[in-house]
């Protein structure tokens, strides 16, 4: 099901992020509050489904994201097993979060046997209490339609919605709100120097975002750029080809809003949204 493309994940989420909100002292304007977005971005559920298959694309390279909740191996990436619709990681916690969450929802299940052992090796790229049944558990928890839900909702909290939250606020359309959310999904928002709020703040530094009374244009080409160098900072990352043949493609065509039909490439595959 999955080609050897290199998958990406995020790093060690080293700050709370809210249902809506990123808790960044490091940005340098407010973010939006917690009221939840409006559909008037890529929340619009016509555009989040492309979002889906955008970034399905990059980490499975397959445009059928739904397919992906069964998914799991580690990638060799350092941050354990990698699995889902999104990516979750043994390693970076948010995994632990979304079993924690499917659990509470549906105690008993497969997985919350496991959850001594994801909080053991949290940080670190382990699979010591995972081995040998964990990757066939998580296939077997993958066709419950909780915990199906569960991922769904893990991946709105921790990265969709701040995403959107985070480009409304910069007053950006949905092209910039998916650019903010594919660089979550990559690098998390810790405080190193390759997270999604240093990106978004090395992108400041360069431009300013319609909010503050920039051109649209030259700040997503500016974040774009902060991105491809963050990406470059590490080998795991270093083909840009989501940003260089999609998302930069995307932008040289005026498609702020992101509207199909969308021609674009990632890691040398072509992908077409009619």
């Amino acid at each position: 099901m999955h080609t050897p493309h290199i998958r990406t994940s995020r790093r060690t989420l080293l700050a709370l992020i809210g249902a809506s909100v990123i808790a960044a002292p490091l940005l340098t304007t407010q973010l939006a509050t917690a009221t939840p977005v409006s559909a008037s971005g890529l929340d619009d559920p016509a555009k989040k489904e492309i979002a889906m298959k955008l970034v399905s694309s990059a980490e499975n390279s397959s445009l059928d994201w739904k397919a992906q909740y069964g998914y799991i191996e580690d990638i060799g990436d350092g941050r354990g097993y990698t699995a889902g619709i999104i990516g979750f990681c043994s390693g970076t916690g948010d995994m632990l979060d979304l079993v924690e969450l499917y659990t509470q929802r549906k105690p008993g299940n497969v997985l919350a046997k496991y959850l001594p052992a994801l909080r053991e090796v949290d940080g670190t790229d382990s699979h010591d209490g995972l081995d040998p049944d964990y990757p066939r558990d998580w296939e077997k928890a993958a066709e419950d339609s909780a915990f199906q839900q569960a991922q769904n909702d893990e991946r709105d909290r921790v990265y969709f919605n701040p995403a959107v939250s985070q480009g409304k606020a910069d007053g950006i359309g949905t092209l910039g709100q998916f650019a903010y959310y594919d660089a979550i999904v990559m690098h998390g928002d810790g405080d190193d120097a390759t997270s999604f709020r240093n990106i978004r703040k090395r992108a400041l530094a360069q431009a300013q975002p319609p909010a503050q009374g920039g051109d649209e244009g030259a700040y997503l080409n500016a974040f774009l750029d902060a991105r491809v160098w963050a990406m470059k900072q590490e080998e795991a990352h270093s083909d840009t080809s989501r940003v260089d043949t999609a998302q930069r493609v995307f932008l040289e065509n005026g498609n702020l809003n992101l509207d199909p039909p969308l021609d674009w490439k990632v890691y040398g595959d072509s992908y077409h949204i009619g």
